[in-house]
């Protein structure tokens, strides 16, 4: 009989067919490394929820930033109360959440009492996210092997067994962070999903791609409208009007752009449609003055016309050392003066920067010293036989030092217009806002109105003619209206009435017969006792009284009976 050359502990009986301990089978083999693998998994996650959380300041807020097991993998931004949303930047079991806490009122005020740091603020953002994500990796690959390692020892009670948990815990996070790295999705920002308040967002204002899309369409179509209602000026212009001679030296006033991108396409419409020889910009392009907003400038350069600028409390020197820079601009300050197609243009840059709309304390006063020295430039350059004929200043309170000396004197700030003849005889314009306000613009009840105005100077005296006000409905908005306005000196008795402004809704549809022209305050023409405005030679017969000559279907416009 078979005898064992091993011995057999006495109580126990061989049974050869039994699986060796030293020597586990496939099955039992893979049981172990299974559970193996379930204790790394539940310890790095035991791990993760205690400890792989680190705040993390971000800008001027504070942030929680946390990683957690996930079978989708992306990004959760919980902004309390409001909500959350989701973005869907990278496929790996694992999530990244960002809990924003609140804004740090330390760092946000000292953005306010310092808007140049704002011009940082893009790489502050960056290395503060880079940094918090670091600390968030060391942090995390100490939870989850901390977390597998105490959960192997508790399980296994084999120190060995323990550490190669933490090991194969260790080993999956970095896995994991490989996977979020080769399907990392940066476009995944302009498709977020929204939950909680927040999920009316995209309602409200639509998803980030739809809204690049859609603005371009806003401004693209915005350009159309402006050139096809000048087009249908230009049809009925044969009113009893000013009618300009092809020689007119033609300028374009604009003023406080504020950041607002559609103002370049509708600038340059009007260059290409009034052939514009030179713009005017009364300041305040900018709305912090920042060195990162100088790009936006850039369109400049392509408008097709000199462009002549005066700083604006809202630019900054940095501002205002870029256009300097810019072959197509000329800026003015400090009194200084420039000639553009024959017309004197001397200026003054406003002594404030204020980006964060805050008042100075006896900011008029600082304003009229401003404008004392531009007069002071004016009589300087008078007696040395080269006087100007425009002076531009950002503040109307500057524009007014310069009565009497200049015969005419732009401005902008206030975001409406002004026309007025000073006691001195100078006249001063002030103009809108040609970018609607900019971001301001989203604060209003009603969005802000486009403003630019065309002027008409004589080539030879320089005086102005007449000028054209130009107005367009506010951000979303596709509505424009043009209407035509001559200084007092140029009414006569005995003539009809300037025409009505043009609305159109949506299109080039020119007002109804009776409409009027609006008044504008202080400086818009009125009509003499018994007359009106004789038509310039050459220009058509008067059109019957009360409004423009109706347009026919598709928008052309008809010769009246007089002028067929």
């Amino acid at each position: 009989m078979f005898r064992s050359a091993f011995p057999v502990p006495s109580g126990r009986s061989y049974d050869p067919l039994a699986p060796d301990a030293a020597h586990p089978t496939r099955a039992a083999r893979t049981g172990r490394a299974l559970g193996l693998m379930a204790v790394a998994l539940i310890g790095a996650w035991l791990g993760l929820l205690i400890a792989g959380s680190v705040r993390a300041p971000v800008g001027p807020m504070d942030t929680s930033m946390t990683l957690r097991p996930s079978l989708t993998g992306g990004t959760k931004i919980n902004v309390s109360p409001l909500g959350a949303l989701e973005l869907s930047t990278h496929n790996a079991p694992v999530r990244l959440d960002v809990d924003v806490d609140q804004l740090d009122p330390v760092r946000s005020q000292a953005l306010v009492e310092h808007p140049d740091r704002i011009s940082g603020l893009q790489d502050e953002v960056a290395h503060d996210v880079g940094h918090g994500a670091t600390e968030l990796a060391v942090r995390s690959a100490v939870a989850v092997v901390s977390g597998a390692t105490a959960l192997g020892l508790a399980v296994y009670r084999r120190p060995r067994r323990a550490l190669a948990a933490g090991g194969l815990a260790l080993a999956l996070l970095a896995a994991s962070g490989v996977g979020a790295y080769a399907t990392w999705n940066p476009k995944s920002v302009l498709e977020p999903r929204f939950s909680g308040l927040l999920s009316s967002a995209p309602q409200v204002v639509g998803s980030a791609r739809s809204i690049v899309s859609d603005f371009d369409t806003y401004q693209k179509e915005l350009a159309r409208l402006v050139t096809n209602v000048t087009k249908l000026y230009d049809a009925t212009s044969t009113l009893p009007a000013y009618q300009p001679d092809p020689g007119t030296l033609r300028v374009l006033h604009v003023s406080d752009i504020h950041l607002n991108p559609a103002a370049w396409q509708i600038i340059s419409s009007l260059v290409d449609q009034y052939k514009i020889d030179v713009v005017i910009d009364s300041g305040d392009a900018m709305d912090h003055g920042t060195a990162a907003e100088n790009g936006f400038l850039d369109p400049i350069a392509d408008l097709g016309a000199p462009y002549i600028w005066v700083r604006g409390n809202h630019d900054s020197k940095v501002t205002q050392q870029y256009l300097e820079h810019m072959k197509n601009v000329r800026v003015l300050d400090e009194g200084s003066a420039v000639t553009v197609a024959g017309l004197r243009v001397a200026g003054m840059g406003d002594p404030a920067f204020t980006p964060d709309r805050s008042l100075e304390v006896q900011g008029d006063a600082a304003q009229r010293e401003a404008g004392k020295f531009l007069a002071t430039g004016l009589r300087d350059q008078a007696l040395a036989g080269h006087p100007a004929d425009i002076a531009v200043t950002h503040e109307p309170v500057a524009a007014r030092q310069t009565d009497g000396l200049v015969p005419l004197v732009l401005a902008g700030h206030i975001h409406h217009r002004e026309t007025e003849v000073l006691p001195g005889g100078t006249r001063l314009m002030v103009e809108g806002s040609t970018g609607g306000g900019g971001l301001r613009a989203l604060q209003n009840n009603t969005p802000e109105k486009v403003r630019a105005s065309v002027l008409y100077l004589d080539r030879t005296s320089k005086r102005l003619q007449a000028w054209d006000e130009i107005t367009l409905g506010g951000l979303g908005l596709t509505t424009a209206e043009v209407s035509r306005h001559l200084p007092e000196e140029a009414a006569a008795p005995g003539t009809a009435p300037a025409g009505p402004p043009l609305t159109t809704p949506g299109g080039p549809t020119p007002t109804s017969p009776g409409d009027s022209a609006p008044a504008s305050p202080g400086g818009t023409t009125p009509t003499p006792p018994g007359g009106s405005i004789p038509p310039s030679p050459g220009s058509a017969t008067p059109a019957p009284p009360g409004g423009s000559a109706p347009a026919s279907p598709g928008g052309s416009v008809p010769a009246s009976p007089s002028t067929r």
